[in-house]
């Protein structure tokens, strides 16, 4: 049921299976060495910004000024 198709690390499943999809991520997770572990971590975090960015979310907050 759970293989790698041609390669490239695709899960291939009938049905849902959480468990198997996470077996199938940790074991590509520990497959991976710690800089290519943070090469990842940093990439996501850079496009969790540039996403917020685009959303308006990461703008400072506009101070108000009291008379």
């Amino acid at each position: 049921m759970g293989k790698k198709a041609n390669g490239n690390g695709l899960l291939l499943l009938k049905k849902d299976d959480e468990k198997k999809e996470i077996e199938f991520e940790l074991r590509y997770l520990l497959s991976l060495t710690i800089q290519e572990r943070f090469q990842l971590m940093q990439n996501k975090s850079r496009e969790m910004i540039a996403l917020l960015e685009q959303n308006g979310h990461r703008k400072a907050a506009e101070l108000l000024k009291r008379k």
